[in-house]
This record gives structure tokens, C-alpha cells and sequence, in this order.
């Protein structure tokens, strides 16, 4: 009998704190599609774009900076503010590319950096617009 409520309480010790830090594992929130579109027609977000030059190169949420292209000069391309927002998206909502472009934010000292999961298939399945270098 002991032995089943350790067992059990051993189980539900890990459902609370194991999902919990699974959950929080990125450590980044989400930001809404219509969140992102009023930070892009505000203009009050930088947003990074982790897809790879090639798939920027065909297609990005407006506005995006590439990422892979630019990650070496981040620190110049981001906003003086810390508090700015920054945004990181990649492929879909399967993807965890982005990480490694808010990471890089949050360690220039980056305190807003949110993450966009949809990606860019989920932007371009809402029917919003996409810039290209064609």
C-alpha cells in the first residue's frame, strides 16, 4: 500500500513539475497572430525570421530580419530599447529553429522576446501578405 502512494505520488510530482518544466522549457510566449500583425502595422516589433536565407529569400512575414544571414550582427540590428519587442518565428508550429534566435535576443539583454508559432506557414495560411527577393 506504501508503495502505491509513493509510486503515485512519485507520478503526480512528475505530471506537476515534469510538464511544468517542459512547458517552460523555451521559456518564450507566445505572440498571436493579431498581436503580430498590430506590432507590424505599428511597427513596434523587430522580427526574426530563423527559416534559412533560402526560404527568407521566398518568402517572409513583412519587415523580417533573416536571421541565419544577419545572427553574426544581431546586436546592431536590434532596437536600443530592451524592452523592445522581438519576435521569433520559423517553419511551423513543429518547429523550434526560433529558439535559437530568441535566445541570442534575451542574451543581448532582451527582456520582450516573444515567439510566433504558427511560423511561416501559418502566416501565409492566414492569407497575410509575404515579401519575397525575387
Amino acid at each position: 500500500m506504501l508503495s502505491t502512494l509513493r509510486t503515485s505520488l512519485f507520478a503526480a510530482a512528475f505530471v506537476l513539475f515534469g510538464t511544468a518544466a517542459l512547458a517552460g522549457e523555451s521559456g518564450f510566449a507566445n505572440i498571436s497572430h493579431q498581436e503580430l500583425v498590430n506590432a507590424i502595422e505599428s511597427k513596434s516589433a523587430v522580427i526574426l525570421d530563423v527559416n534559412g536565407s533560402k526560404s527568407y529569400a521566398a518568402g517572409h512575414i513583412p519587415g523580417s530580419v533573416d536571421y541565419i544571414a544577419n545572427k553574426t550582427r544581431l546586436a546592431q540590428l536590434l532596437p536600443a530599447d530592451k524592452g523592445a519587442l522581438i519576435v521569433a518565428y520559423c517553419g511551423s508550429e513543429t518547429c523550434s529553429a526560433y529558439r535559437s534566435a530568441a535566445h541570442a535576443a534575451v542574451k543581448l539583454g532582451y527582456t520582450n522576446v516573444k515567439h510566433y508559432s504558427p511560423g511561416i506557414k501559418g502566416w501565409k495560411e492566414s492569407g497575410a501578405p509575404v515579401e519575397s527577393q525575387s
